[in-house]
């Protein structure tokens, strides 16, 4: 195998090739890197005269017409065909965005695992209300008749038949009464008494007799609207609906329906009651104002009241809320002595004409 050298001749010699230009060496002022570079010459723009635009102007579709003799393309097809492009390029945009942007949607978030998660706390169905007290907050029935429903298999929870009492459920649970609890309800009666002076409300005490004992077929109004009759289911789980002093006379309310006792006499009931008042005394100053609204009961201040004198001895007492003796112990306050009281509305239910001592059924169309 041979080698073969090129002996190249050394630089500056002779032999040499020369270049064949010159090396351009830049100005002092451009090697004195300490001063600043010198500023460029600001440009001048010369302004085409009307002249000149009116001839581009005129130019413009002569040379469109010669491109459509020729066979070419002239500026309004560029024009057109640009158009299209970009308009193209935006819907590619636009869709590539679309797209990104709901995929990003759907995307799930990705978590840092040195991020602390927030332990999700176990549902406590000891926390969760009772089946009944959702039933009776919905306006479904009493908690008493949701009992009676639940034991003879009436209701539905999400679909499955509760049989056992205090089951707790989802308070937004899907509830499902059974027609044959709503016939039920239907058979349910409200009684409208007109309680007179000497029987208690509620059940016997100190040799009085309770009121429910005044409704009996002889007692009924004759002038009943409903013309239903008398049957002795009616004392099967009837209740008066609120109270009335043994010395107080009026409308009082015995129902078998829990939904109307909850209405009337429920921790959240509004109805209004109206009572006419006979008085002896004298009224002390601003008595009436704190009749209205400033007094309180046991520590306990009262809801404001509408209070007026009906006559020179009556006052017209209209309350929503019904405490213990609350108008006699409200007119002590005030100077005065409570002779007479006789209840004669609850709601829109109005006493009437009905007589003492008698009674009538509360009508399919009546509401409290």
């Amino acid at each position: 195998m041979s080698t073969i050298k090129l002996n190249k001749p050394p630089v500056g010699s002779d032999e040499a090739p020369k270049r064949s230009k010159p090396v351009r060496r830049a100005s002092p002022t451009l090697r004195d890197r300490t001063q600043p570079p010198p500023k460029p010459a600001p440009k001048t723009v010369e302004k085409a005269s009307s002249a000149d635009r009116q001839n581009s102007h005129t130019e413009k579709p002569a040379r469109q017409e010669r491109s459509r003799q020729e066979g070419k393309p002239g500026d309004k097809a560029y024009a057109r065909k640009d158009t299209r492009n970009e308009s193209r390029k935006e819907s590619r945009n636009d869709s590539q965005h679309h797209s990104r942007k709901e995929y990003n949607a759907d995307r799930p978030v990705r978590r840092d695992d040195a991020t602390p998660r927030r332990p999700v706390a176990p549902i406590d169905p000891d926390a969760q209300p009772r089946l009944s007290k959702v039933m009776a907050d919905r306006g479904l029935c009493s908690r008493r008749e949701a009992d009676d429903w639940i034991v003879n298999g009436w209701v539905k929870v999400n679909g499955e038949i509760i049989e056992a009492l205090g089951t707790r459920i989802d308070p937004d649970a899907e509830i499902i009464i059974s027609t044959y609890a709503k016939e039920y309800q239907a058979e349910n009666v409200t009684i409208l008494l007109h309680k007179p002076v000497g029987y208690v409300s509620g059940q016997a005490e100190d040799g009085y007799e309770p009121a429910v004992v005044l409704v009996k077929p002889e007692n009924q109004w004759s002038e009943d609207p409903t013309q239903k009759t008398f049957h002795r289911g009616i004392y099967h789980g009837l209740a008066p609906a609120g109270r009335l002093d043994i010395d107080s006379t009026g409308l009082l309310v015995l129902t078998q329906d829990g939904r109307i006792a909850r209405v009337l006499i429920g921790d959240d009931s509004s109805v209004e009651k109206e009572y006419l008042v006979r008085v002896e005394g004298e009224l002390s100053a601003n008595g009436m104002a704190k009749l209205n609204h400033g007094l309180s009961l046991d520590g306990v201040q009262l809801k404001p009241a509408k209070v007026s004198w009906q006559n020179e001895d009556q006052l017209r007492f209209v309350l929503r809320e019904g405490r213990k003796r609350q108008i006699r112990r409200m007119c002590e306050l005030v100077g005065l002595k409570v002779v007479g009281l006789k209840r004669i509305r609850i709601g829109r239910i109005s006493l009437g004409k009905l007589p003492a001592g008698q009674w009538r059924y509360l009508a399919a169309n009546e509401k409290f």
